[in-house]
């Protein structure tokens, strides 16, 4: 049995990305259909749930945020979260094919969230992971509007927003340097 090495409680929300990760894999694994997509979805939440219990062994839940951040952090989740019931909502009322960028449209609102998100808890990560999100909406957006179906910007969005997320909450939270290290380079 290994050890665990455990680093300092000083990164604030150390789950976020990965939970992120893994809404947007689901998201994405909805474009594949029914057979091929059920297994997608599976491999993404194993995949969300080993990195969640990992990140929670490590890190258990971060940095104690005062009072008047976290006010302010849990503001920021609800407008976001709001925005994205808003679009989940309106965007298939508005017409035939306007369902289409629900996904894409989201995604972006989650980018544009977590660059918020960076200037209340100081971490530039969340700037660059936000600003891609962003970008992977935009793209998904023409996708959706350029192609007959939902599956090319479903998965492109879903999936590689997971694999950006997935791969930067690793990173920010050090698992990275562990596994450089582990490894002897």
């Amino acid at each position: 049995m290994s050890r665990t090495v455990r680093a300092v409680s000083g990164i604030p929300l150390p789950q976020l990305e990965i939970l992120l990760g893994g809404a947007g894999w689901v998201a994405g694994s909805l474009g594949f259909g029914a057979g091929g997509g059920t297994l997608v979805m599976a491999a993404g939440l194993l995949l969300t749930g080993w990195l969640f219990t990992t990140v929670r062994r490590r890190q258990s839940l971060g940095a104690r945020l005062d009072r008047g951040l976290r006010t302010r952090v849990l503001r920021l989740g609800v407008a976001v979260g709001v925005v994205l019931v808003v679009v989940g909502i309106g965007l298939p009322l508005i017409g035939q094919g306007w369902g289409e960028l629900t996904v894409p449209a989201g995604a972006a609102v989650v980018g544009a969230g977590l660059c918020s998100l960076s200037t209340l808890l100081g971490e530039r990560s969340f700037v660059a992971v936000g600003g891609l999100l962003v970008v992977l909406g935009a793209v998904g957006c023409l996708l959706a509007l350029n192609t007959g179906g939902a599956a090319l910007p479903l998965g492109v969005v879903g999936l590689g927003g997971a694999a950006v997320l997935w791969l930067t909450g690793v990173r920010r939270i050090g698992l990275v340097e562990e596994l450089r290290a582990r490894v002897g380079r």
